[in-house]
């Protein structure tokens, strides 16, 4: 039986590392790490650091794989992110089968950007590879970003005895603001949907690298800051060839 360590790291800060993580990385003979092009390559070195300050198995090995990219041949955005996870899929199993084969150890380990049930495919991905592989998979929960940006900022998630609702750009752009919830944050917001919406009068709460040194924090009533955060978040894109970023709206 292999044993696929899902890792949560945070936001990459090796600070916010948890013990459970730190042990689950130690005990891995083969980490997988996703190449996403040269203008990421600090993605895959921040992986390569935080393995190295946890790693004491001397056998362990560290492998990157080039991540593909969604079709943009696919209308449909759900078909196309479901062919991409079927075609990440194919690269794991490939990559762990040949570990195997050269007399690698069964523990496995996958590091994921914050938390590996929000917001992020990891786990549907080991869904498939566990449809050809005997696999047993462990999740070591990691602080989010949600977690991160309210910390940053020095404020309570939610207003007293009330609702979030954690959704995307794209769903805040073609649905409007979640009935019933006063607080909302948004992830996986390239277009900026806050400032596309007539939400002027919201406050907002937004910062990018949180818990990183190029840590970024923006926060006011959105018709105030709105285009300071779109030329702040263009601005710092084309610096590092990268950038997370998330935000809180309340109302």
């Amino acid at each position: 039986m292999i044993e696929l360590f899902l890792i949560g790291i945070g936001t990459g800060n090796p600070d916010h590392l948890t013990v459970q993580a730190s042990k689950a990385i130690a005990a891995a003979d083969l980490i997988l790490v996703p190449l996403k092009g040269e203008d990421k390559a600090d993605l895959a070195d921040l992986r390569y650091q935080i393995c190295q300050g946890c790693m004491i198995n001397p056998a362990a090995r560290i492998e990157t794989f080039d991540l593909p990219s969604r079709n943009p041949d696919t209308a449909d955005y759900l078909t196309r992110v479901i062919d991409w996870h079927d075609e990440i899929a194919q690269i794991w199993s490939a990559r762990i089968t040949a570990h195997l084969q050269a007399g690698g150890g069964q523990r496995v380990a996958l590091l994921v950007w914050g938390d590996p049930s929000l917001y992020d495919s990891t786990l549907r991905i080991a869904d498939r590879v566990a449809r050809h592989l005997p696999l047993r998979r462990t999740v070591i929960p990691g602080i989010t970003s949600i977690q991160a940006l309210c910390a940053a900022h020095a404020i309570p998630l939610n207003a007293l005895a009330a609702p979030v609702v954690i959704t995307t750009g794209r769903t805040l752009r073609d649905h409007g603001w979640p009935e019933a919830a006063d607080t909302i944050v948004v992830m996986l917001d390239g277009g900026c949907a806050f400032a596309q919406m007539g939400l002027n009068e919201a406050q907002i709460w937004w910062g990018a690298y949180l818990g990183l040194p190029q840590q970024v924090l923006i926060t006011g009533r959105v018709g105030d800051v709105a285009e300071q955060i779109i030329a702040t978040r263009a601005q710092a894109r084309a610096s590092h060839g990268w950038i997370m970023d998330t935000y809180l709206l309340r109302r």
